[in-house]
């Protein structure tokens, strides 16, 4: 059966994705997950919907000179995902909306249908949690958000990685300039920039960078402080922020992990963090109520070992439809 719909930048789900153990009962996410596209979202009624949509894009990757794979990101976590015990109370529903696909390297293409997306899924009252792909999915995830709240409402971005992915844009866009596109468009509408990146690495981001950090007001923690050893400042620093925006986009860049846990990865290294500090963050600022839209970046199926990556990411988003239920 072929998925590809006639939007040349959408792929509608495949359900042969979902497997696991069967139970007859509903107890595992494979078999309570309902794979349907946007046409029929408008006329499926629930109260509670959490829905997963892919990027499957990795051209910004390419273009950042990484190592391509991430464009099968989206699938692999699915299949991981599905095998997982169903955290969801009944009122809730849990949706499978496709992927957002990038043809013939027209990356910007993509992030405009994500952006258009994005904003529906929030129109339709449903919690996005966005699989992918480059982490050039931040720009359009990003603008989707800020097209359904409109601009008298703040947006606080928590990115939980070991890059800023501030890279100047002259030469053009790409996986490591997402935030500073985001930036120029916050400035362009005379609006402030609230963003916290948690986990950044001195390795991985040269001074041009660390400057223009500082220049946008940039608040971060590098990655010796993001730990459960350094906890009480983590939840210090992360509250103070929270206290300064209505909103908040998370966006998760599976690199930032340590290779020991994500080695399918686009830029995988053994210095990064933990699990445990970020399920430890997630649920404080999921605990605010302000938490909007979530997307995980940068899986790449090509360089895992075991499916350890996908499971990791798998976990993460069973952690969030938990703390959601």
């Amino acid at each position: 059966m072929n998925y590809l719909t006639n939007m040349n930048t959408y792929k509608s789900p495949n359900p042969g994705i979902w497997n696991g153990r069967t139970s007859g009962q509903g107890l595992y996410l494979h078999e309570i997950v309902k794979c349907i596209d946007f046409e029929t979202l408008s006329s499926f009624a629930s109260t509670e919907r959490i829905a997963l949509l892919g990027y499957a894009c990795d051209e910004g990757v390419r273009r950042n000179q990484g190592r391509i794979g991430a464009a099968e990101g989206p699938d692999a976590i699915r299949g991981e995902l599905g095998k997982l015990p169903n955290p969801l109370n009944p009122n809730t529903t849990f949706l499978d909306m496709g992927n957002v696909i990038c043809l013939d390297g027209n990356m910007e293409a993509a992030q405009n249908a994500l952006s258009q997306k994005v904003a529906l899924l929030l129109e339709r009252k449903c919690f996005p949690i966005l699989l992918g792909g480059g982490h050039d999915m931040a720009y359009g995830h990003y603008k989707g958000i800020k097209q359904y709240l409109g601009k008298d409402k703040s947006i606080g971005i928590f990115n939980f990685d070991a890059h800023f992915d501030l890279r100047n844009n002259k030469t053009g866009n790409n996986s490591g300039t997402p935030f500073y596109q985001i930036a120029q468009d916050c400035r362009a509408e005379g609006e402030t920039f609230p963003y916290f990146c948690l986990g950044i690495r001195r390795d991985a981001n040269d001074q041009a960078l660390f400057g223009t950090a500082s220049e946008l007001g940039v608040h971060y923690l590098e990655n010796r402080e993001f730990s459960i050893g350094n906890a009480k400042q983590v939840v210090r620093k992360v509250l103070e922020f929270l206290g300064e925006v209505d909103h908040v986009y998370i966006t998760i860049d599976l690199d930032g992990f340590s290779s020991a846990y994500a080695p399918g990865v686009s830029a995988a290294s053994p210095l990064g963090f933990a699990p445990s500090i970020v399920l430890e963050t997630l649920q404080m600022i999921m605990d605010s109520r302000k938490l909007v839209s979530l997307d995980l970046a940068e899986m790449n199926p090509r360089f895992d070992r075991d499916n350890q990556t996908a499971k990791l990411a798998a976990s993460l988003v069973h952690f969030v439809m938990l703390s959601s239920a």
